[in-house]
């Protein structure tokens, strides 16, 4: 099945998880998120037990599929097929996607291709989904990423084919920025589930998307694993 018919609209807000321990708290933020028009989310918890996170993205997941949302699950395929996920996303160090379709069959991939066009080449042949382009801003979550220019967000989509993510640094400021770049979605964590109110600033970005490019529809569907 190609990427295409998996995801045929992957566009909008991608809300990144913070490291929240407390379910619920965390939980809520993700209602709040979606109900601010955010198109996908991923699950992203590096220092939490593999008991919280399973019971997390499971959670996580039935609110993302009530609300026709996909749920992507950081570095683990293991991880997305055992929650229900909707797909994965692989880091540099995160196995092959060969490996991961294999676990999350008809379920989304993504990759990480920072600043490197030719990741980009060699996701798009080995069957990605959509990549990941950044820090296309300076990023406090990760002060020492490598920052990837604006124009590699167009290049990227002419490269592969597939639908391009914008990361690092994104807010409401300057999302508008990477949209017009060529971004089909810009990944946010700490401007949407850092505000005070969730589903606004969510809204914020979201709604840049109707205004930039001209949707009257952000929202993809793609099939769940």
């Amino acid at each position: 099945m190609s990427a295409e018919a998996r995801a045929p609209r992957l566009r909008g807000l991608y809300a990144i998880t913070p490291e929240e321990p407390d379910t619920r708290k965390l939980l809520d933020k993700v209602a709040a998120a979606i109900a601010g028009g955010a198109a996908a989310v991923q699950y992203r918890a590096k220092k939490l037990s593999e008991e919280t996170r399973l019971a997390q993205a499971k959670r996580l997941a039935g609110i993302c599929r009530a609300a026709g949302v996909p749920l992507i699950v950081n570095d683990s395929a293991e991880l997305a097929r055992a929650a229900g996920a909707d797909g994965i996303h692989l880091g540099r160090d995160d196995g092959e996607v060969a490996g991961a379709r294999r676990l999350v069959g008809r379920g989304l991939v993504g990759v990480s291709c920072y600043d490197e066009i030719e990741r980009v080449r060699a996701a798009a042949a080995a069957g990605a989904d959509y990549v990941a382009i950044g820090s296309v801003f300076a990023s406090s979550t990760k002060p020492g990423a490598v920052r990837a220019p604006l124009a590699l967000l167009a290049e990227a989509r002419r490269a592969s084919g597939l639908p391009v993510v914008a990361i690092g640094g994104i807010t409401a400021a300057n999302a508008g920025e990477a949209i017009a770049a060529g971004a089909d979605m810009v990944a946010v964590i700490s401007a949407v589930f850092d505000a005070l109110d969730v589903e606004a600033s969510a809204r914020a970005i979201s709604g840049l998307f109707m205004r930039i490019q001209g949707e009257s529809d952000v929202r993809a569907q793609p099939r769940a694993v």
